[in-house]
């Protein structure tokens, strides 16, 4: 049996795991859950993941993982080669906590969940994340230390795994990421990899092309 990855194309979570998955260069498979039709709440699925989000690892032997952060941090604990956490533990402190201004200070603020419940509150969801993620990219630029080609050195790492999404997710809800031109320049370096440039919503099988 091989890795199986339950995701959705346009998902940001489930983006960076495909990301680190790839950087890996792990042997995965593709399962859709598409949570624009609500899949994600199939009693089947929320066996698998009890929050009832994406993205979700199911291993070999039929364990489950939920949670992006926790899933990359799986991944390179179990296959440590090559890494995708700098050694020095300063450093990867560092790298998590660029991480986590995406995955818990922007993130939450733009998912369907969130946008959904804006929706029904009379607002709009397309206008109402921009200043979060506006903020918190920024907040992610300043926090940038070094010359480095990427987030935290010279070879990407989990925060690279959450950047990249993220700037797409940007664009997605209308955020000109030229504002910020040093995430710009790490995000090119990042989509000349394979590993994330095969990782890109539009190149999922369950992606809708308008």
């Amino acid at each position: 049996m091989t890795l199986k990855l339950h995701n959705y194309w346009r998902s940001s979570a489930s983006h960076r795991v495909r990301i680190a998955l790839n950087l890996k260069g792990l042997a995965w498979e593709y399962v859709v859950v598409n949570i624009v039709k609500a899949e994600q709440h199939a009693q089947g699925y929320t066996t698998k993941n009890p929050m009832a989000q994406v993205p979700t690892l199911e291993l070999p032997d039929g364990r489950m993982l939920s949670q992006s952060l926790p899933i990359m941090e799986y991944l390179e604990e179990a296959h440590p080669e090559p890494p995708i956490l700098p050694r020095d533990p300063y450093d990867r402190a560092r790298c998590r906590a660029l991480a986590e201004i995406i995955n818990s200070g922007i993130q939450p603020l733009q998912n369907l969940s969130t946008t959904n419940a804006i929706k029904s509150f009379g607002g709009d969801a397309a206008v109402w994340p921009r200043r979060f993620i506006t903020d918190g990219l920024a907040a992610f630029e300043r926090a940038l230390t070094g010359d480095g080609a990427f987030s935290c050195g010279e070879a990407p790492t989990i925060a690279d795994c959450c950047l990249v999404p993220q700037l797409a997710s940007a664009r997605r809800f209308g955020v000109d990421p030229a504002q910020f031109p040093r995430l710009l320049a790490i995000e090119e370096r990042c989509l000349a990899l394979p590993a994330f440039a095969n990782a890109a919503p539009d190149k999922q099988p369950d992606a809708v092309r308008t």
